[in-house]
């Protein structure tokens, strides 16, 4: 009986095995036809785009576009904005979308999306079709767990690329468009597009291009202030404020000074420009979400609203403004060859990043410096606690500079739980203290004759007075560093940039005339503007930080944690909250006592945290004080870092 059931599981087995070596394996279905590819040819027409902003109840931005068909085509595929020019990623915010219609010369005609790729939309055309209609709504979000906040009661930021779309087949440049756009009643408005007629709330836009129109958002509202602060006749540039209250427009003598320092300042630095007209576009507003991107003729700022109101207390947030006027020479005007693309479909190639970021990032932080925009002695705690976070990253010690430039792509730009093991976007700060090494380099190679700046001319200063983008690679930068001061710049950046390299690059500093140092002395102006945004660092002392940047008073709520710090190694992790210190309630002061108390008496910290429902006490053993980072001035060497922050002494250039 037992041989016979065997018998059986045998035979069953076998042709088990059997059939399913019958069974056909399964095979890849084929792609479809790819979107064309973008060639660079003049579109047959021009695209009539008009956007209704007036709905601010919900929000609903109404788009309606009249788009020519190229004779003879059996389809016509229109694409949305993927990859959009500042945000370095595909991030065009096709789910906020709805209401997609289309028609053939006034027929309603069913759309189809391209089964690979989601922002594309396949119309079929009949027989000497001419035009296609689209209408679509583009649902601006209402909370900010939807995006950022873009609209108000009283002010709006549009976007063009988040209620245009344009065909297939061809270069940005070569697709030309009207636009028109109808405003609530009674706003203002500001963008480097040059208006063609206002007739009532309607504004119609002279014919420009996708890639202009794209790269010009405009702002507008009820509450608008427009101020002068061309450097020079030639040199036209304006600051847009658009406010929540009228009262949050008021400047001072001393904040208009500062303001046009800043674009005089840019003018002696770069000695050209490559716009018409330079528009500051800058919301001051605890509504419309905070942004900073940059345009070639204008910038995309936002903002609180006391940033004139409360201007001693805003030191922090100071180098924005400075951050997006430079891109218009590092970026927007010169742009790296892999990164500028044809359409907004073609990815983006981010490696070198640490130029157009990080340079810039430099000089946003320089020119805001030597215009008095924010002091020198606050500009030296900056570069100190940039230096002194990197050097408790344990993220350098696997993740070379070059591959953070791949973060906005990796990651979306979404939050990491690790930041100094991930080191997601290191390029902007690290790249800042690189080209501080790179300047005082050259000053020390030259005897300070030469310098950055000098780099800066010749490099964004070639076709002055031309707004068309022009590509470089790295070697034109180790080409027009080598002719400013004849250096091993290739290994400079070699080391630098794209080698493992776990030490901060920390030569600007000596090179400066500086050193690094830790001490007890408080920053004060900068403790207090973190705690403005709810923010306390304790980084560099026990290894985490207590709240988020922009909430709202004093959190509890453990932010990021250094990797491997001790409070790492105690166990403390992003998202607990500290309960209290040595049984006194938590507070930033009670906490920064006890670890000064722990300074002399050696004795544990006692801290108790929550996690979700559950209370954890852990014992952290730290003596070594607050470690607040700062820099100290080494005597009998040149002074080089407070020169460079000083105002320029170069003439404004000729009109």
């Amino acid at each position: 009986m037992v041989r016979f059931a065997s018998a059986l599981l045998a035979i069953s087995a076998f042709s088990f095995i059997a059939t399913a070596q019958q069974q056909p394996q399964p095979m890849p279905v084929p792609m479809p036809p790819p979107i064309a590819a973008p060639v660079d040819k003049p579109y047959p027409g021009t695209i009539q785009l008009s956007a209704d902003i007036t709905d601010l109840t919900d929000r609903v931005e109404k788009v309606h576009e009249e788009v020519p068909v190229e004779p003879g085509a059996k389809e016509i595929v229109l694409l949305y904005p993927r990859w959009l020019p500042g945000e370095h990623s595909p991030g065009g915010p096709i789910s906020a979308l709805a209401g997609i219609v289309t028609s053939v010369d006034g027929k309603r005609v069913q759309w189809v999306r391209d089964p690979v790729n989601m922002y594309a939309f396949h119309v079929p055309l009949s027989d000497g079709a001419k035009t296609v209609g689209l209408d679509f709504d583009y649902l601006s979000p209402i909370k900010g767990s939807a995006g950022r906040i873009e609209i108000s009661d009283v002010m709006a930021d549009l976007e063009w690329n988040e209620v245009v779309m344009y065909p297939a087949g061809y270069f940005s440049r070569d697709i030309s468009l009207d636009a028109t756009l109808k405003l609530p009643a009674g706003w203002k408005y500001a963008t480097a597009l040059e208006t063609a007629s206002n007739a009532g709330d309607t504004v119609r836009f002279e014919r420009t291009t996708l890639n202009t129109l794209v790269d010009s958002p405009l702002y507008a509202g009820l509450y608008y202030s427009r101020i002068d602060l061309s450097p020079t006749p030639t040199d036209t540039v304006h600051l847009n404020i658009f406010a929540d209250k009228p009262e949050d427009l008021k400047m001072t003598p001393e904040q208009l000074q500062a303001h046009k320092d800043l674009a005089a300042e840019a003018d002696k630095l770069y000695g050209s420009h490559h716009y018409k007209h330079y528009d500051f576009l800058l919301l001051l507003s605890d509504e419309v979400g905070g942004i900073g991107l940059e345009h070639h003729q204008s910038s995309e700022d936002g903002l609180g609203r006391d940033y004139l109101t409360d201007w001693t207390n805003g030191l922090m947030d100071r180098d924005l403004l400075g951050h997006e006027y430079t891109h218009s020479w590092n970026g927007k005007f010169r742009r790296p060859a892999d990164l500028w693309t044809p359409n907004y479909d073609v990815p983006m190639r981010d490696s070198l990043l640490w130029v157009y970021e990080g340079m810039t990032q430099y000089w946003g932080n320089v020119l805001t410096a030597r215009a008095g925009m924010r002091g020198v002695e606050q500009t030296r705690d900056i570069l100190a606690n940039t230096a002194a976070n990197y050097a408790i990253s344990h993220g350098r010690d696997w993740r070379p500079l070059v591959d953070t430039t791949n973060q906005p792509i990796v990651s979306q730009r979404r939050p990491v739980s690790w930041v100094s093991y991930q080191r997601p976007e290191d390029y902007y700060e690290e790249g800042m203290l690189i080209w501080l090494d790179a300047d005082t380099k050259i000053r020390e190679l030259t005897g300070g004759q030469k310098s950055l700046d000098d780099f800066c001319k010749k490099f964004f200063g070639v076709y002055n007075g031309s707004f068309i983008t022009d590509q470089y690679a790295l070697e034109d930068v180790i080409k027009d560093l080598n002719e400013v001061a004849p250096y091993d710049w290739r290994g400079f950046l070699q080391e630098r940039v794209y080698d493992l390299h776990p030490e901060v690059p920390t030569n600007g500093f000596t090179q400066g005339g500086y050193k690094l140092v830790y001490t007890d002395k408080p920053q004060e102006w900068g403790d207090k503007e973190l705690a403005k945004h709810g923010l306390t660092d304790f980084a560099t002392s026990l290894g985490f930080s207590v709240g988020s940047w922009g909430s709202k008073g004093e959190s509890k709520t453990i932010g990021n944690v250094v990797w491997g710090s001790l409070a790492f190694k105690a166990g403390v992790t992003p998202g607990m909250e500290i309960v209290s210190v040595s049984g006194t309630e938590y507070s930033a002061k009670v906490l920064r006592d006890a670890i000064l108390a722990a300074e002399t008496n050696k004795q544990p910290l006692q801290l108790q945290f929550k996690k979700e429902d559950r209370y954890i006490n852990l014992s952290i053993p730290y003596y070594d004080g607050l470690r607040y980072p700062s820099l100290e001035r080494v005597e009998g060497t040149p002074d080089r870092l407070d020169d460079i922050l000083a105002p320029s002494k170069s003439p404004l250039p000729p009109m």
